[in-house]
């Protein structure tokens, strides 16, 4: 498997995906796969969202909170792999 930090990561056109009260919902329609996001879950796919890079997650994610890099890499990668056990996001190994 490649590395989630060399693929460009998108959200899946086929999952809807609903913000209440700082944590987020998400459906996959096809799989009828749900997973609910808490307040930092539901940041990191909001810049997911806007920059399909996980680096770009990192990067913007330690501007916004006082967090060590390992421990945000560790977190970020970790949910990242849940999105894409749960086809929650597309992957696709950028050049």
């Amino acid at each position: 498997m490649t590395s989630i930090w060399t693929q460009s990561i998108k959200q899946a056109d086929d999952v809807l995906h609903q913000e209440l009260a700082g944590e987020t919902v998400l459906l996959n329609l096809k799989t009828e796969h749900y997973f609910g996001l808490d307040p930092v879950g539901t940041r990191i796919w909001q810049v997911l969202g806007e920059t399909a890079s996980a680096e770009s997650v990192v990067q913007r994610l330690l501007d916004e909170y006082e967090v060590d890099e390992a421990t945000l890499r560790a977190d970020v990668e970790r949910l990242i792999g849940e999105l894409i056990a749960g086809k929650l996001v597309t992957v696709a190994v950028t050049a």
